[in-house]
């Protein structure tokens, strides 16, 4: 492997995921979101596989063509960590939701109240000086 290619693979990768919901929706969707998934995101930050995991909403609304509700940005350690299946989240479901049938359903609303949903791998530009 080149230095080149080291030092791509030794970067912190960021993805933002980008949430719409239906009108009337943002809130119930925030509120499962913190509820069943922000954990096991933060488990993910605990293992090392993420370095970070954050969450921003646009202060004013915008077009109905360009609106978006929340942006989720998880910091992977590395591009690697990015691609490669998440291990264990399974088990981490498991061990915060004992009651999988409410955590399954759930989780399925949340994803029922949802307009669109997009991922986006996202780069630093350095601007110089």
């Amino acid at each position: 492997m080149t230095d080149l290619s080291q030092a791509i693979l030794s970067q912190p990768y960021a993805i933002e995921y980008y949430y719409t919901a239906k009108w009337g929706h943002a809130e119930e969707f925030i509120e499962l979101f913190k509820k069943n998934h922000l954990p096991v995101l933060l488990k993910q930050v605990e293992s090392g596989r993420f370095l970070s995991v954050s969450c921003t909403r646009p202060r004013y609304h915008t077009t109905e063509d360009g609106r978006w509700d929340f942006r989720v940005t998880i910091v992977f350690k590395n591009v690697v960590a990015a691609h490669e299946p998440a291990a264990g989240e399974a088990a981490i479901k498991q061990t915060l939701y004992p009651d999988q049938e409410t955590f399954r359903r759930e989780e399925q609303h949340r994803f029922e109240i949802l307009l669109a949903h997009w991922d986006l791998p996202i780069v630093d530009e350095p601007l110089g000086g």
